[in-house]
């Protein structure tokens, strides 16, 4: 049994076990619990333990023929299914997972990314955002020190359909990055680069600020705080309304 179809599924929660019994199933079709064990190589009695936990899961369905149990593996395409749901779900509860960390909502927690690599796990956190980030964003800058910006970020965030609103400079390539607004599932605003110039990357999304700073050390710091995430959108809209394109 391939390996690597095995960590696909213990990537995904399942214990190492779990994972090979459920492909034993699945490649047997409906089968009783002496076939499957046969083919995972686990006894009878490690076997239907765990195919009752598969059970309770919803990953294999039981049915009875003459007296005799027969366990069924779900099809890959409805257990990728079962998987989005709870990823879903997670991400649903995710607001009151963070309200819970470090003893309660009105702690926030501040964490630092190091690095051009620990910027891009940093925006992948954006990702899963439950609402429209803002962006501040100087387009020029930004793309100068993370060129595959477009392609390893921002693709992604408009395939998760995570809607962007972001103000940025007007230059040459704010306005580049302004006519691909539909495309990449955004809406850029350019101001004056006299009244308006950022050299950090700012993200506010749910109850988090994302600050990047490229120039002369590359870092981020992710801020959860839901009264800081809020007086920066306030900060937002004000500036959002001032550039008369709402």
């Amino acid at each position: 049994m391939s390996e690597k179809i095995v960590k696909c599924l213990t990537d995904v929660g399942l214990s190492d076990k779990e994972s090979h019994v459920y492909l034993a199933a699945l490649e047997k079709g409906t089968a009783p619990v002496s076939k499957i064990a046969d083919s995972a190589g686990y006894n009878r009695i490690t076997t239907y333990t765990i195919l009752e936990k598969l059970l309770g899961q919803g990953l294999v369905t039981l049915t009875n023929r003459s007296g005799v149990k027969h366990f069924t593996a779900i099809s890959p395409e409805i257990l990728g299914e079962t998987v989005m749901q709870r990823a879903k779900n997670f991400k649903k509860n995710l607001p009151l997972l963070r309200s819970l960390a470090g003893g309660g909502a009105t702690k926030p927690v501040v964490q630092f990314f190091d690095g051009l690599e620990g910027v891009k796990q940093a925006y992948r956190e954006t990702l899963n955002s439950n609402t429209e980030i803002l962006n501040y964003a100087n387009s020029k800058n930004l793309r100068e020190h993370w060129p595959e910006y477009d392609e390893e970020y921002v693709a992604e965030r408009a395939k998760k359909k995570v809607f962007l609103r972001g103000l940025a400079p007007d230059d040459e390539p704010g306005v580049q990055v302004q006519e691909d607004n539909k495309k990449f599932f955004r809406n850029i605003h350019l101001l004056p680069q006299e009244q308006f110039w950022v050299e950090n990357e700012i993200n506010i999304f749910d109850d988090c600020v994302l600050i990047t700073s490229f120039d002369p050390k590359v870092f981020a710091l992710l801020i959860q705080s839901s009264a800081v995430a809020e007086t920066q959108r306030q900060i937002f809209e004000m500036l959002w309304q001032q550039s008369g394109k709402t």
